[in-house]
């Protein structure tokens, strides 16, 4: 009986092979894809006005071509170091001066060399296709660019034309030599200037691009290492010759970074040894506040001088901390952006900073700009490296114009005459320079 049950249950199973197959799977809508958030890419900075404008626009322009891309995109995200508590806290990228890493970071912190981030990204990077100057503002001693020259200025000489006319002077005709320079700061002085003559960056302006301008190498080789050479007779004779002018209230000395520039800006001094991209914030100033911007003085009576031998410097685009790949492909693919000639032409226009390439440089002739001030500033950028003009980058420069600021300041204190400050600075920068040059 048993059996036959079997049997029976076994034969309808057969009738029926529906029975059989599997129930069908009840359909669920699959659950969306999250999609990957973009790779975020901090930017510290200390800019204000016009250059941050200028930087807060190309980062959207970035962003808008990040989000297009299917995987991988990047963002941008910009960070002013006054809102930052912890500064020890690197971002991935920072725009700063390096004579500035102290109050940006606190420290000196190490960096990535631009060269090694852009291969990682896999962008094509030739830094032949930087001027000569501009390559040289940021290059190590293995002839690698260490960071993005991308605010870089040349020492001029700013000047009050209504001071100018008030003191006698003609506006027009800007002082070309120091001595010059001392006509004009007296005959100001005669007019109730209590300040004719102030400086901003006092160290790269009155100290290298003096030695620079008149041949005069800033390190010299001793054997295997580099030492500095800033107590030579040019240097010697110009501090001496601004001693006498603090004397005598010509010139007045407002600190060792760019205390000079504010004021300048608030007519409190009549002339400014500044950088080249003050032009910017100063011209909105006018015409209220007529200005005139000429040439770095020099001295006439050097034998070889060549005024227009000047060393530009200012601040670049650092790599920090980008330890991921992903996070160096976006930094790589943001420097490319940044190096197009459209893209360089609006920043230059908008800060007054140096165009890094002669296609940029090209891109604002086609925009419209001064041919003759264009042609200026070519011929100042073209011009050969030196490579004994300047110390390398890196924060050991930094660390020497600290020390030479400090040793300086003696000269204005009166403790200590010009020469022995020099050779003060030179033997203190000595143990910094060793390593630097020392082959590994």
């Amino acid at each position: 009986m048993k059996r036959s049950l079997l049997s029976l249950a076994a034969g309808v199973l057969l009738a029926m092979p529906g029975l059989l197959q599997a129930a069908p799977k009840t359909k669920h809508a699959a659950a969306p894809v999250a999609p990957t958030p973009p790779q975020e890419i901090v930017l510290r900075h200390a800019l204000s006005g016009p250059p941050l404008d200028a930087l807060a626009t190309l980062v959207v322009r970035f962003n808008d071509n990040e989000a297009k891309l299917k995987s991988g995109a990047g963002r941008i995200v910009l960070e002013d170091v006054q809102g930052v508590t912890d500064r020890a806290r690197l971002p991935h990228l920072a725009l700063f001066d390096q004579d500035d890493a102290l109050a940006m970071f606190g420290t000196r912190p190490r960096f990535l060399p631009l060269s090694v981030v852009m291969k990682t990204g896999k962008q094509s990077f030739d830094a032949k296709a930087f001027y000569p100057q501009v390559f040289d503002a940021v290059d190590d001693l293995a002839g690698r660019m260490v960071a993005l020259p991308l605010a870089l200025s040349v020492p001029v000489l700013f000047y009050n034309k209504t001071a100018f006319t008030q003191a006698g002077l003609n506006p027009d005709t800007p002082p070309k030599t120091w001595w010059e320079v001392q006509e004009a700061a007296g005959k100001l002085r005669e007019a109730g200037w209590k300040c004719p003559l102030t400086s901003s960056r006092f160290a790269w302006i009155h100290v290298e691009n003096i030695a620079a301008q008149h041949g005069e190498p800033i390190t010299l080789k001793e054997g295997k290492q580099d030492r500095l050479a800033i107590n030579n007779m040019v240097n010697v004779k110009h501090m001496a010759l601004l001693t006498s002018w603090q004397k005598s209230l010509y010139f007045v000395y407002s600190g060792p970074g760019r205390e000079g520039d504010e004021r300048f800006a608030q007519g409190e001094c009549a002339m400014l040894t500044g950088e080249s991209s003050l032009y910017a914030l100063l011209k909105r100033l006018q015409p209220e506040f007529p200005l005139g911007v000429a040439a770095l003085p020099y001295y006439d009576d050097v034998y070889g001088a060549k005024p227009k031998q000047v060393l530009p410097d200012g601040a670049a685009l650092w790599v920090l901390a980008a330890d991921k790949k992903p996070q160096r492909q976006v930094i790589a693919r943001f420097i490319a952006f940044l190096m197009r000639p459209e893209v360089q032409r609006d920043w230059v226009r908008a800060t007054g900073f140096l165009p890094m390439t002669p296609a940029a440089m090209q891109a604002l002739r086609e925009s419209g700009l001064s041919p003759a001030i264009l042609a200026e500033a070519e011929a100042r950028l073209m011009m050969q490296k030196r490579d004994a003009a300047r110390t390398k980058s890196g924060f050991g420069k930094s660390r020497i114009r600290a020390i030479l600021d400090e040793e300086i300041e003696y000269v204005w204190g009166n403790q200590k005459p010009p020469k022995a400050a020099l050779d003060a600075a030179v033997a203190r920068a000595a143990p910094i320079l060793a390593p630097m040059t020392a082959k590994p």
